[in-house]
């Protein structure tokens, strides 16, 4: 090991001891015996970090990899952060997990951990989606949560969420709060591993039920469901948690026509019919879409692992199912929702709409149109949840999303929920058949009205110390040598939310942002097209947003404009992704 730096070699001796069991320390040995040491550096080279999701990584054994040991650590870090936040209390805390491999094992050592350090645990009995936890919370008056899950990333790869005290994802003052004390656990032995079953009750099925009823009242339009009932929808959970509830959440909404994909109907952490299980590739997509096809279907839904993403497929006026993006599917969700809810007469002055800085403006033309207001956050739901929490009893949400599928309509948890997405959508979709219209006529009548907006999302993989390396320097260069045009078009605003300040080109006048630091760039050009760089807090990516935007007078112009925005995209994202 020679050739590692110290701090690493110091980890990896510290493993190497009598603290860690037997089966890690050999297999720690197995990697230090590779003549080939990159595995070994990846493994130790640092501690695995909180990112926008909590800890997130490769399953294996180090420091840097998801294992009993480093979700131990952050485990009884929470735990003692508990007790500093609410001494003398009764400390509750919800625990779930999805379908990934060893999610149900990390899922009972979390519950064990907490229950060793006398907080009782609220232990779903089977594997359930996200929100399921982030409702659990809620419903239980619980001081935290976990949920243990990758969310869409691939099969290596596990995770941990954690959660506060309102259901959603731990944000700042907490998350660094959480951070300090599980920095401060240095040994081993500091982590209470016995389990205390008296502490620990299990959440049984039949508190779906409890869920399932409280979404059905947020309802818009249940005299529309019941007309519509045999809408044909056909529904993947892509060897996820969304078998568990978004069928009987259908089904509860009055749907009586749903079709799951059998091959990809049982929960498998291998996820053996795809590439990547996420509902934003069109690979993942796939089966479901094809499906829809031979049946005819009006409606394609597929959810992600943990069942918080959904990915959505529409007939084009072609008769062929084309997918949505999640810019699209937010917009069309927001506009659903403010549309119909005025013209039942049911909006109200103090409604307001959420989304992150890198989802489509679109989504705040819309709001604007119907005089409810906007509120902008950084990447990240747990954003648009602490939005929705500082403003519970003052303002009203109504729905919010993230350009990466993730949405929620109504306040009944603290994060984006794919189950109350695709309920959302299956009557969305029922009400404008109601009206004559399919969804993607509907998303055409958007365009008309409101700009037709194109987005893309490079992502750039960048695995490794040496990708960590890669990504910083691509972000430091672009704040040292911004570009003046983009696309040949001039750049008018530069924002940048780490040194949080806005710089006006022309004038050189600089702004304070609002929000809080994160490492993103943005650029807008003098057409309002914009550009985001953003180092992923949770994969090994850096991700290059880009949203133009064209006047659509006519829906037969739709193909002509949209060729212009692609080459638009084309020509902006050259100037800033160098080969």
């Amino acid at each position: 090991m020679s050739n590692i730096d110290i701090a690493t070699q110091s980890r990896v001796q510290q493993w190497l001891s009598s603290q860690y069991d037997e089966q890690t320390r050999g297999l720690v040995q197995k990697l230090v015996d590779q003549t080939d040491q990159t595995e070994l550096i990846d493994s130790f080279y640092k501690e695995l970090e909180f990112g926008t999701g909590g800890l997130r990584g490769i399953m294996g054994v180090g420091s840097n990899r998801i294992n009993k040991y480093t979700l131990g650590k952050a485990t009884q870090g929470l735990a003692n952060y508990l007790k500093k936040q609410y001494p003398g209390q009764a400390i509750k805390v919800s625990v779930s997990y999805d379908s990934r491999n060893n999610s149900q094992e990390f899922g009972h050592l979390v519950a064990d951990i907490f229950s060793a350090n006398d907080i009782h645990v609220y232990l779903f009995k089977e594997l359930r989606p996200t929100p399921m936890l982030s409702f659990a919370i809620r419903h239980f008056g619980c001081q935290s949560g976990v949920m243990l899950t990758a969310s869409h990333n691939p099969k290596e790869y596990n995770g941990y969420k954690a959660y506060g005290n309102d259901g959603g994802q731990l944000v700042a003052p907490h998350d660094e709060n959480v951070i300090t004390e599980v920095n401060a656990i240095q040994q081993v032995d500091e982590i209470s591993f016995t389990r205390k079953p008296e502490n620990i009750t299990l959440v049984e099925e039949d508190f779906d039920q409890i869920y399932i009823e409280q979404n059905k009242q947020l309802s818009i339009h249940p005299e529309i469901v019941a007309q519509q009932k045999d809408l044909k929808i056909v529904f993947s959970p892509i060897h996820g948690t969304g078998i568990t509830l978004v069928p009987k959440t259908l089904e509860a909404w009055g749907f009586t026509n749903v079709h799951v994909v059998e091959e990809q109907a049982n929960p498998d952490g291998n996820f053996p019919t795809v590439i990547y299980p996420n509902p934003e590739e069109e690979e993942a997509m796939s089966k479901a879409k094809k499906k829809g096809q031979d049946l005819d279907a009006d409606l394609v839904l597929a959810t992600d692992p943990d069942a918080d993403r959904v990915g959505v497929a529409i007939k084009n006026h072609q008769g062929e199912f084309q997918l949505l993006n999640g810019n699209q599917i937010g917009s069309l969700l927001t506009y659903y929702v403010l549309s119909t809810k005025k013209e039942k007469g049911d909006l109200k002055s103090d409604d307001f709409t959420v989304k992150t800085i890198v989802t489509t403006n679109l989504i705040s033309d819309i709001s604007s149109a119907f005089q409810v207001s906007n509120y902008e956050t950084l990447t990240g739901f747990k954003f648009i949840g602490e939005i929705m929490t500082r403003l519970e009893g003052k303002e009203n949400y109504l729905v919010g999303g993230e350009e990466s599928y993730g949405f929620l309509v109504g306040d009944l948890v603290r994060d984006k929920d794919a189950v109350n997405s695709c309920a959302f959508i299956a009557e969305m979709t029922a009400y404008f058949k109601s009206k004559g219209k399919s969804v993607y006529d509907v998303l055409m009548d958007i365009y008309t009205e409101y700009g037709f907006y194109k987005e893309k999302l490079i992502s750039l993989t960048k695995k490794g110390k040496a990708g960590a390396e890669e990504i910083q320097q691509m972000m430091a260069d672009l704040r040292a040598n911004p570009p003046q045009t983009l696309g040949s078009i001039a750049v008018k605003e530069i924002r940048d939310y780490e040194n949080r300040v806005t710089l006006d080109i022309a004038s050189g006048q600089q702004t304070a942002i609002e929000l809080p630091k994160s490492d993103v760039l943005q650029f807008i050009t003098v057409d309002g097209d914009v550009i985001s760089a953003r180092p992923s807090g949770t994969e090994p990516k850096i991700k290059f947003y880009c949203s133009v935007k064209e006047s659509l007078n006519d829906v037969q112009a739709y193909q002509e404009i949209a060729d212009k925005l692609d080459q638009k995209v084309k020509n902006v994202m050259a100037d800033i992704v160098k080969d």
